[in-house]
């Protein structure tokens, strides 16, 4: 078992000897998780931080990361000369944790999003996290558009995984609203009802490749 040194005693503990409670004495207060979510696709700036977490307060924002740096939860880079923070290989390990309460909580987002925040880039957590268990002996890249982010969801023999892409996208391309993308990927609803509320380009058994339906028979 990996020893870890906890670096920084937190003011408030539930006083267990529990790994549970313990990991929550360190990322169980509010927007911690959320600014791990946030560094999980790469490094942000402070204020690239504010702007995503809409609601935050900026000192509070400011204490959260002190704490998870005292942690060993992020660190700082240097980013075009200016500042940015990053997940350490141990806050990178939240991902896991993390994916395992998306899955848990994507059924509360049936409901809809109402007026509640949204960063399309959030789907880069959600979509792998979903598609949990699905893979491909030759890799394969399916294109994302929605709510003006294009992202790839790539599909290979170690599973899925999801990330912004500039530049040169993949020829398969689906173009559908946040909802859509995530009940397609929950199972919630099939491939001919979210191309239909959307739009799709390419070769449509790249869309079954990731969504891990039957593949379309030849004509």
């Amino acid at each position: 078992m990996e020893k870890v040194n906890q670096r920084s005693k937190p003011l408030k503990t539930y006083g267990q000897f529990c790994a549970l409670a313990r990991s929550l004495d360190i990322v169980g207060e509010r927007w911690t998780l959320l600014i791990v979510r946030e560094l999980l696709p790469g490094p942000m700036r402070y204020t690239e931080l504010k702007s995503s977490l809409d609601g935050i307060a900026t000192n509070l924002l400011a204490e959260r990361l002190r704490t998870m740096e005292a942690n060993g939860i992020v660190e700082r880079h240097l980013r075009d000369g200016a500042v940015a923070f990053a997940l350490t290989p141990r806050g990178a390990e939240l991902r896991e944790p993390m994916e395992a309460l998306g899955r848990w909580g994507a059924p509360l987002l049936a409901t809809g999003r109402g007026d509640d925040a949204f960063e399309p880039r959030w789907l880069t957590l959600a979509l792998p996290a979903l598609l949990r268990g699905t893979t491909s002996p030759t890799p394969v890249e399916l294109g994302i558009e929605t709510d003006g982010c294009t992202m790839v969801v790539r599909i290979d023999e170690r599973g899925p995984s999801a990330f912004v892409r500039s530049g040169d996208m993949p020829e398969a391309l689906l173009v559908a609203s946040p909802e859509i993308v995530v009940g397609l990927a929950a199972g919630a609803i099939g491939i001919e009802e979210a191309v239909a509320t959307g739009g799709f380009q390419g070769d449509p058994r790249v869309l079954h490749a990731v969504f891990d339906t039957a593949p379309p028979r030849d004509n």
